[in-house]
């Protein structure tokens, strides 16, 4: 990161850094050449290549590829929607019955102090992938933003990704 400011219009300085993240477009533009949604491909593909956890009838759960922490995973419908408003009342039973497992689940294996968990409805919103609606999970541990994320811009994370896919989805299949 550099120390120059930035202005938001034509002489108006906002004082803010800049971090460019183009993986992120990589990820999004990924396996269909450009346009398509990666939510709609994930559930082709096999759960260890794709860090699918656990399938339902109207939902998948999936580990982030780029979690804020250990354990990030989020719930999808199958169905392309982006609104909440847009799911059948039978999508939206299985989306938070799988919210609840999937923080029992994690609390099971990793005993974080606390989570986050909730839906980004829109770009202007957060949502990076927006056309399809997705619910993050996000266990929290006191201190998970340390110093090497506030000094050093940088977020640790403990374990490879396939590793964390298997202990959850283990877990996920185990649990009552």
């Amino acid at each position: 990161m550099s120390d120059e400011v930035h202005a938001q219009g034509p002489g108006e300085l906002d004082g803010l850094e800049r971090i460019w993240t183009p993986h992120r477009m990589a990820y999004v533009r990924s396996a269909v050449g450009g346009d398509g949604c990666p939510f709609c491909i994930i559930p082709a593909k096999p759960d260890e290549d794709s860090l699918v956890v656990a399938r339902g009838e109207h939902c998948y759960v999936v580990l982030n590829l780029h979690p804020y922490n250990p354990g990030h995973l989020m719930v999808l419908p199958y169905r392309h929607v982006a609104g909440l408003e847009e799911l059948t009342p039978e999508e939206s039973g299985e989306l938070m019955a799988f919210t609840q497992r999937a923080v029992v689940v994690i609390r099971s294996i990793s005993s974080p102090h606390a989570f986050n968990v909730g839906l980004n409805l829109g770009s202007a919103a957060g949502g990076s992938l927006a056309q399809h609606l997705h619910q993050h999970v996000v266990p929290r541990w006191s201190g998970d933003a340390n110093f090497i994320t506030v000094v050093g811009g940088t977020k640790t994370l403990p374990q490879l990704l396939a590793v964390t896919r298997d202990l959850i989805a283990t877990a996920w299949s185990t649990a009552p």
